[in-house]
């Protein structure tokens, strides 16, 4: 009995409309990556274990997919280690190297690697799969593109000022009016922090605030007091559970509550000028906003922090995300490399769009134009034509079959071609072609030209 094929649980397969839908979006920001100055690398599917394992944490270690040595890879563990049982021990003496878990460690990596052939700030997008041994689940999958710019090298806040526009750019590009990024600034945690005398507690401080959106008022206020953040600290810091406004009047209200803390007034100065410099430029259709409860990235993220949400009444995360990092190349010798990165969510944009319908027709470029086969002599007076409109970038093509007109037209159909042509001995004579609009049913006889000029 034949065995039913199946894919491994957490991947997908993807049909050719999807991949089509996809690469628009990924065309979309490839176009504008570039237009903003970044340059392409990519890096293998595979690092050496050593690159990725320690870089995540605890949990992120155990996500990461390790690849088996080739050969007998159990030859040359010893007894103990073999009669140990123990993944810990056992794992480094039979896997060698991993699927990479995102793009940031193996770009870290790259520059390491090739400091002395980069030039600094240097400017780089990736847009590659990754892999993470995760619990499948709606929405998560185990293996899953990431669409990444980074600049590094520099500590100008006009980097930032840059990804913003970007993230403006793409969007507008993509139809998707009404997204929104998120601002604020690891400095002004901490400065928050410091101030309530919680300096000690940043962490447990800012994810509970983090959830202020999810658990509401009360469920952070009983989270801070279970993590042991005084209730005297939490009622000095209330005034930003409810904070409102523009950009400008939120850092008004920051200014008050950080006015004793040198490191808050410097996240105050640079989320200042951030906003300073895109109120003077201006931004299409992405709005700018001041979120003083944002935390994401807190282990790595040392300035500016990032998060874009979709448009009101869209129920998703978020669609995009980064930030500001001192040390990104630190972990591999590399030391005091400033730089920031942004990333987009391409499912999640996928979806939005799906849901918002605004993938245009030309999104899916299939086959425009399908050559009805009526035998041997007619089909090769519509490949002459078929090569013709081929090098005028029109796609077309022959039914590859003699079947009956019936079936082709149903292929032609099912396949949303919009245009099919007939031609038979009487065209042949003629020397045109019927052309005819499968949508509207409307039939016109053409000439090469006339096809041409129809579909271009």
């Amino acid at each position: 009995m034949a065995q039913k094929p199946s894919i491994p649980k957490g991947t997908r397969d993807f049909s050719p409309e999807e991949v089509l839908r996809r690469n628009y979006i990924i065309n979309t920001l490839r176009h504008n990556f570039e237009l903003f100055g970044f340059q392409p690398i990519e890096t293998p599917s595979f690092e050496n274990s050593s690159t990725l394992m320690g870089k995540y944490g605890d949990e992120g270690d155990r996500l990461i997919f390790k690849i088996l040595n080739s050969g007998d890879f159990l030859n040359k563990v010893s007894e103990k280690t073999f009669q140990s049982k123990d993944s810990n021990t056992l794992t480094p003496e039979i896997s060698e190297k991993a699927l990479r878990y995102d793009l940031t460690v193996p770009f870290a990596r790259y520059v390491v690697q090739h400091q002395n052939e980069i030039e600094f700030p240097f400017k780089r997008y990736q847009i590659q799969p990754v892999w993470r041994a995760d619990r499948p689940q709606k929405g998560r999958f185990r293996e899953f593109f990431q669409c990444d710019a980074d600049a590094v090298g520099s500590d100008s806040l006009l980097q930032e000022v840059a990804f913003v526009q970007l993230y403006d750019s793409v969007f507008t590009d993509l139809g998707l009016i009404g997204t929104t990024v998120k601002m604020n600034n690891r400095k002004i945690l901490s400065g928050l922090a410091e101030t309530i005398g919680a300096a000690d507690k940043l962490i447990d401080f800012t994810v509970a605030l983090d959830k202020l959106d999810k658990i509401g008022e009360e469920g952070v206020i009983k989270e801070m007091l279970a993590k042991g953040i005084t209730e005297e600290a939490i009622e000095r810091v209330k005034p930003i559970f409810n904070v409102s406004g523009n950009f400008a009047e939120k850092l008004n209200l920051l200014k008050d509550l950080l006015a004793d803390s040198e490191t808050g007034k410097q996240g105050i100065e640079e989320l200042e000028y951030i906003n300073t410099k895109i109120e003077a430029l201006g931004l299409k259709t992405v709005a700018l906003d001041l979120d003083v409860t944002l935390a994401r990235g807190l282990n790595y993220y040392t300035g500016a922090i990032f998060e874009v949400s979709a448009p009101e009444g869209v129920k998703m995360g978020s669609i995009g995300g980064g930030g500001r990092y001192d040390d990104l190349t630190g972990i591999f010798g590399l030391k005091n490399m400033s730089g920031v990165g942004i990333s987009f969510g391409l499912d999640r944009i996928y979806l939005v769009l799906e849901e918002l319908g605004l993938f245009p027709e030309q999104a899916i470029k299939g086959t425009r134009l399908l050559f009805i086969n009526f035998g041997e002599n007619e089909s090769l007076y519509c490949l002459k034509a078929v090569q013709s409109l081929r090098e005028a970038g029109i796609t077309a093509e022959l039914y590859p079959d003699a079947a009956k007109m019936k079936k082709q037209m149903s292929h032609a159909d099912k396949r949303n071609i919009q245009f099919v042509v007939l031609a038979g001995t009487q065209e042949m004579e003629e020397g045109v072609y019927t052309l005819k609009n499968m949508k509207s049913g409307e039939q016109q006889r053409v000439s090469i030209d006339g096809l041409i000029k129809a579909l271009s």
